[in-house]
């Protein structure tokens, strides 16, 4: 009682979560983490977190050379579809939150018995949280994200730090709620296109996307978010809006800066420094809808 009336006032719950493991080789038992699933056993409200940079798949390709990249580049699509298919059935019943989430534990439960010898879940273990997307974010940096021993203060930041940063501005400037997070390209590009886009809002018959992107560790990357923009802008039933959030400030004075510049204009995509996005996100917040 006393823990429950603690958890209220601080605006916490009792959620659980599940690490993924890869394991192709069942009798080597070398698995290596690859994701992470948040939920509140109640509700049955979920986040989701797979690995999805360059050099996350490296590390699973050291430990496991067979490993299959194309399997796990869509297991978040197949896992989240599942999730989609599973509720859908649940609405048709029930409907309510208890529900919902004893329909959640029944396919994890189920998942145990069925997924693929390569995928496992991890034994379920307990958390407090007051946020699910704050929360996915700290698991998956703590359980799954590749470690980083002696990086400088000041060093440039994976995509990972990069959106937890983003994820903090937009809740400081209380939009969390109205930003939607995690935006499937498929909607846009092609099937199987396993890209998402960080994040998406609407303002005045407007839809804008923002994606963080690494200059420092992957410039390349700015040619495949331009094509990603390029398809939205002529799919999208609204007028659309795009912005990528940089680790570094772009200056002309630096060729790789040039080429990422550049590309990114090209395709309609304002840069905006990392420093600078709390200041972008204020300008833009009145118009937020």
């Amino acid at each position: 009682m006393m823990e429950n009336a603690v958890q209220a006032i601080q605006g916490q719950r009792t959620c659980a979560y599940r690490v993924l493991r890869y394991n192709p080789n069942l009798v080597r038992d070398e698995w290596v983490n690859i994701g992470v699933l948040v939920f509140d056993p109640r509700t049955g409200e979920r986040r989701l977190r797979l690995i999805e940079e360059h050099e996350e798949y490296a590390r699973v390709r050291r430990l496991h050379p067979e490993a299959d990249e194309a399997v796990l580049r869509g297991m978040r699509d197949d896992l989240e579809d599942r999730f989609e298919s599973a509720r859908g059935a649940n609405a048709q019943g029930a409907g309510s939150g208890s529900a919902n989430g004893a329909g959640l534990q029944g396919l994890l439960s189920k998942w145990d018995d069925t997924l693929s010898n390569a995928v496992q879940l991890a034994p379920q273990k307990a958390v407090v949280a007051a946020d699910l997307d704050a929360e996915v974010e700290r698991l998956y940096g703590e359980q799954v994200a590749v470690p980083r021993a002696g990086v400088r203060a000041g060093a440039p930041g994976s995509r990972m730090q990069m959106r937890s940063y983003c994820s903090q501005v937009f809740q400081q400037a209380r939009l969390w709620d109205r930003i939607q997070k995690s935006v499937r390209a498929a909607e846009f590009t092609f099937p199987g296109d396993p890209m998402r886009i960080d994040f998406s809002y609407r303002r005045n018959g407007t839809r804008g996307f923002v994606h963080t992107l690494s200059v420092a560790r992957a410039p390349g990357d700015a040619k495949a978010l331009a094509h990603t923009a390029e398809r939205i802008a002529a799919k999208a039933a609204l007028k659309t809006e795009f912005a990528a959030v940089t680790d570094i400030g772009l200056t002309e004075q630096n060729e790789r800066n040039q080429f990422v510049s550049r590309t990114l204009r090209d395709a309609g995509i304002e840069p905006v420094p990392l420093d600078h996005f709390a200041v972008w996100v204020g300008k833009l917040k009145p118009l937020i809808q």
